[in-house]
């Protein structure tokens, strides 16, 4: 599933049109994930509806020094059922955005056990992921603080480079920076492959 992508990039790096980073957008539903896939896509707010499966787009996005990265976002449900699927998605992905709900401190918990199981599997082991805290806006949210000791962030280990973002997905706080955090963490660990691959 868009696999293709990611694995065609490292072939032809002079080749823009391969250069979309594949990243997979997680969460527990209701979260926020498909707002912000849609915020990045159109820059306005998108009612939508429970993702039954999964929302796919290539959003060209523009970060720092007018540098234009090519993302492919795969947005997959996070109803309790399809969260087996999960690991199709993140098989060969350049990163991971994990969207979770500030508000709502009961499924934090669940939250975290979805997080770190996708974050271990061993095809997963160092692939960045960005931690969106949405919702950021609303008054009874939690502290970036509180969220990053009730998901345990600092037990996904060096193995796993993280990022913790603020973020109103509704008006698109927080997710440029995000992106920019997630990006140079991308670039980091292909650097960091590719002096592992000459070493061999």
């Amino acid at each position: 599933m868009g696999n293709g992508l990611s694995e065609q990039h490292t072939i032809f790096p002079s080749l823009p049109s391969f250069q979309s980073l594949h990243i997979a957008i997680l969460g527990l539903d209701c979260a926020g994930k498909t707002t912000v896939l849609y915020r990045l896509q159109f820059n306005e707010f998108v009612n939508t509806v429970p993702t039954k499966g999964f929302n796919t787009e290539k959003i060209k996005v523009t970060l720092g020094c007018s540098r234009t990265v090519t993302f492919h976002f795969w947005d997959v449900g996070g109803q309790e059922k399809l969260r087996p699927l999960w690991k199709s998605y993140t098989r060969c992905t350049d990163g991971i955005i994990f969207v979770v709900d500030s508000v709502d401190a009961e499924r934090m918990e669940e939250a975290k056990t979805e997080l770190h199981k996708i974050a271990r599997l061993s095809e997963n082991q160092g692939v960045p992921v960005l931690v969106v805290a949405n919702k950021q806006d609303l008054r009874n949210s939690l502290a970036l603080g509180e969220i990053e000791k009730l998901l345990a962030l600092r037990e996904l280990g060096s193995a796993s480079p993280w990022h913790l973002q603020p973020a109103c997905a509704i008006i698109g706080d927080g997710l440029k920076e995000g992106l920019e955090r997630l990006h140079d963490m991308i670039l980091k660990r292909r650097k960091m492959l590719r002096q592992q691959k000459k070493k061999r």
